[in-house]
């Protein structure tokens, strides 16, 4: 299924024999018992191989599933407060949040407004800013603080 005239072909021992027909190449194969698998098809000319191609795929298909499983996920995890919260439970928020980015995790930080809390946003900016600062140089503000609705938001990723 290879439509060119020639191909830099390399047999199954890895030997490069330079431009070669497509005819002789695909003889070579025929001898050797394998097949002629095109390698680079967008070279000039392309490169073909002598090799077992059911072998192959299953190499590349072996690769394939090694990459995906060293891969690391990056989660989105959530730590809500409210802001008037305690000196105690913010040293656990913030523990929570610490553990997570050491993890590699993202950490979005939500501040839930009730009632008349919405009047006093600036109380909810001043608690984000304290936990900007008390992670300090662990985090990068990937967003920084909005108001979405009755919840002030702000992300932090991982440096």
């Amino acid at each position: 299924m290879i439509n060119v005239d020639t191909v830099r072909l390399i047999d199954a021992e890895g030997e490069n024999h330079g431009e070669t027909p497509i005819t002789t190449a695909l003889e070579m194969a025929a001898d050797a018992g394998l097949d002629l698998v095109e390698i680079s098809p967008n070279a000039s000319p392309p490169v073909a191989k002598i090799l077992d191609y059911g072998k192959f795929k299953y190499q590349a298909q072996k690769k394939a599933a090694e990459a995906r499983k060293n891969q690391k996920t990056v989660d989105v995890k959530e730590v809500k407060m409210r802001p008037n919260i305690d000196s105690h439970d913010y040293e656990v928020k913030l523990k929570n949040v610490t553990r997570f980015i050491e993890a590699g995790d993202k950490v979005k930080m939500t501040i839930r407004f009730r009632g008349r809390e919405l009047a006093h946003q600036e109380l909810g900016m001043k608690l984000l800013r304290k936990v900007e600062a008390d992670m300090g140089e662990a985090v990068k503000v990937e967003a920084h603080p909005k108001m979405e609705g009755r919840q002030m938001i702000m992300v932090l990723s991982p440096k």
